[in-house]
């Protein structure tokens, strides 16, 4: 399992795997998404717009990411 750290409550999905390096853009990560290649929380997700949250686990080409938030904004 990789722990992708952010610094806001929330994060969207097509963010998160941008952030997390599996895709290249926002383009590919909709295509990804909604090809229906991408689990969160162990369901199929086609909402790149899914807003994702602390303990938020993310499943894609084989990887599991699981969402940790630190220092989020008061």
């Amino acid at each position: 399992m990789i722990f992708i750290q952010i610094e806001t409550e929330t994060i969207r999905l097509s963010q998160l795997l941008k952030l997390a390096n599996v895709v290249q853009d926002g383009a590919e990560a909709k295509f990804r998404i909604t090809n229906k290649e991408v689990r969160v929380n162990g369901s199929l997700e086609t909402r790149r717009g899914r807003k994702l949250q602390n303990g938020d686990r993310i499943e894609y080409a084989g990887e599991t990411f699981e969402i940790v938030v630190v220092n989020p904004a008061d």
